[in-house]
């Protein structure tokens, strides 16, 4: 049987790892279908981008968000994949604007 504690404690220590030894951060927003915004801060990780914070702004106002002190709750959660923002539909978005979001 899966120790899914021992997986959840790996998958925090991974993140917060990530965050706590970035030295460079790209920040992100996307818009999706539902006219909710999403704020995205990423790390370079072995070739990649890893999310390492998103908050979710929804259309009606609602803010959720994640990171390796939040992995997920009943609304969602931070994403397990590489993002590009090559191939995805995001936008570059200075880091003040993603931290005006991240703290309200």
């Amino acid at each position: 049987m899966v120790d899914l504690e021992r997986i959840r404690a790996e998958t925090v220590a991974y993140f917060q790892a990530l965050d706590e030894n970035a030295t460079l951060r790209h920040h992100f927003r996307h818009a999706d279908e539902e006219d909710g915004l999403w704020y995205i801060e990423a790390v370079p990780e072995r070739g990649e981008l890893i999310v390492i914070k998103q908050a979710e702004l929804t259309s009606a106002g609602r803010l959720h968000r994640y990171s390796w002190e939040h992995l997920e709750d009943e609304h969602g959660g931070l994403t397990d994949q590489a993002i590009d923002p090559e191939e995805d539909p995001l936008e570059a978005i200075p880091a003040e604007e993603f931290h005006r979001v991240w703290t309200q």
